[in-house]
């Protein structure tokens, strides 16, 4: 199975600038998690989100590069049925004419 949360959005701390450290940003998360599927063991995408957005807050990341590894290492470490997790980070209003973005993608 394929859970796919899309264009989750959440205002966090990330960034090396200055005024990125001062300020919460909008962050655009994309999400596709291939699981182990079996009757009755299935992987609460509203619980994920949530996760995820809690973390991103709570972690105050410098770098895209860290979110990412530190969202992996989570959902890897809480969800032992993930078996490959692609993250797309992106910064929507950090430039004035485009989007900017990381992903990666990660099998157990």
């Amino acid at each position: 199975m394929k859970i796919h949360i899309e264009n989750l959005e959440v205002y966090c701390i990330i960034g090396l600038l200055d005024f990125e450290r001062e300020h919460a940003q909008r962050i655009i998360l994309d999400l596709q998690i291939d699981y182990g599927y079996q009757t009755n063991q299935f992987l609460d995408y509203g619980h994920i989100a949530s996760m995820l957005e809690s973390h991103l807050k709570e972690s105050r990341y410098t770098l895209l590069e860290d979110a990412l590894l530190g969202m992996k290492n989570l959902l890897f470490r809480h969800f032992p049925s993930i078996e490959t997790v692609h993250i797309k980070l992106r910064k929507p209003d950090i430039l004035p004419n485009c989007t900017v973005g990381l992903s990666d993608s990660w099998q157990k």
